[in-house]
């Protein structure tokens, strides 16, 4: 098992302000999502550098992403713009339905209440 095990040291320079973020995250990260310095940064490490060699093999990539993200965002405010109007526009559309529905009603006459004109001829009817 000590075969497997590699050690290094890091040192940052708290003067450069990207060292001194990297500090600052690992003095302030969450121990109970990250365990160990080790595995934030060969989290990070892979991280970046499977990302960076994706890139490198296809350089569009970052750009497709971007695009993907904003369409994805579009989308969203689509929805939640639905969401927040969808049922006022129902609530009218049934408001209007209803209102229209005793006009439906009354332009046409029931059976009962009807009287044939003396004009129509009402033989199609097989009478």
């Amino acid at each position: 098992m000590q075969n497997n095990i590699r050690n290094t040291n890091l040192r940052f320079n708290l003067d450069k302000e990207q060292q001194r973020r990297a500090w600052e995250y690992l003095q302030t990260m969450d121990r109970q999502d990250f365990k160990s310095y080790s595995q934030v940064i060969s989290l990070a490490l892979v991280d970046y550098f499977d990302r960076y060699y994706r890139t490198q093999a296809d350089p569009y990539l970052e750009t497709r992403e971007r695009e993907e993200l904003f369409v994805k965002q579009i989308v969203d405010a689509v929805e939640n713009s639905l969401k927040q109007e969808l049922p006022l526009f129902l609530s009218g559309l049934t408001v209007g339905m209803a209102q229209r529905e005793p006009q439906i009603r009354a332009s046409f006459p029931t059976p009962e209440n009807s009287q044939p004109d003396s004009d129509v001829d009402w033989d199609f009817l097989g009478e």
